[in-house]
């Protein structure tokens, strides 16, 4: 017998879920000793590299770093992604990376003033997800939410924590998904998706889009938010958070260094290492 057929509207005919939801001017440029993340919250600015957590200032001076943010884990891991806090803690999708190729991925919890892990919670292997790039905390639907930048099944879902628990509720089918997802947050009901979709060899820029939160459905559509054709090439965006306080989207983006299969295989002319930057956009509602 065939599955049965749902319908849930044209969501193209519904301007409002394709439209931007606001306008972005670059208001300013920080760099930062992270890759991978970033999130704000309480005045402070916390960065994720690939092996470190670090925490900043409101005038982007560094106060506190973890440089062994491993140690506690029983599984082998050695990659973190974006990272999200929420009510005094760190929200990490941590993993063991190599050559586009990840295992042990699980969501990682720390104390946002020590920076020392607390709690770990594994994901659910028959999720389909193989990847974990980003992570975000959507308390208005108790929800941690999981990006995945795999190529295949794995990049076109988002995957559904329970908040409280870390329980996986399921998984949204992004219609049409972004290639390269590296990283997610939410804000006001909407989830934001960074996408290193550029091809950077040919000074093509990366792109943040945006889908509307529904826990009911199955799938939500994906529409283009901004295109971050004001960044320094060559480069790849990363992670991305929002600063409510100054109204601003607060974007990761690294220069300088060749990327292939997530992982540095050289330095574009003129460079002897990667720069790490974190983009700070005024935010005005459309």
């Amino acid at each position: 017998m065939p599955a049965p057929v749902t319908v849930a509207g044209r969501p193209e005919q519904d301007a409002w879920l394709v439209l931007r939801g606001s306008n972005y001017e670059l208001d300013s440029v920080h760099e930062v000793d992270g890759r991978q993340g970033i999130a704000y919250a309480e005045g402070r600015y916390y960065v994720s590299g690939s092996t470190t957590l670090s925490v900043y200032d409101q005038n982007w001076q560094q106060v506190a770093v973890n440089d062994d943010p491993f140690s506690g884990f029983e599984a082998e891991v050695n990659h973190i992604g974006d990272i999200d806090v929420y009510n005094g803690e760190i929200y990490a999708g941590v993993e063991h990376f190599l050559d586009g190729e990840a295992k042990n991925i699980q969501i990682a919890v720390y104390d946002a003033q020590t920076l020392e892990m607390v709690r770990t919670y594994p994901f659910d292997a028959e999720s389909g997800q193989t990847e974990v790039s980003g992570i975000a905390v959507d308390p208005d639907s108790g929800s941690v939410w999981m990006c995945s930048w795999a190529e295949g099944e794995s990049g076109r879902y988002l995957y559904r924590y329970d908040l409280k628990s870390g329980a996986y509720l399921g998984k949204v089918h992004l219609q049409a998904p972004p290639q390269w997802i590296q990283g997610v947050a939410y804000l006001n009901g909407w989830l934001y998706l960074t996408a290193d979709d550029g091809t950077a060899d040919l000074g093509e820029p990366d792109h943040v889009w945006r889908c509307k939160v529904d826990t009911e459905a199955t799938s939500w559509l994906v529409s283009l938010e901004r295109t971050l054709d004001d960044v320094t090439l060559m480069g790849e965006i990363e992670g991305l958070s929002f600063d409510t306080e100054a109204n601003q989207m607060l974007v990761s983006y690294n220069r300088g260094a060749q990327i292939v299969l997530g992982m540095p295989v050289g330095f574009y002319e003129g460079y002897d290492a990667e720069v790490h930057e974190i983009y700070a956009y005024n935010r005005t509602s459309i």
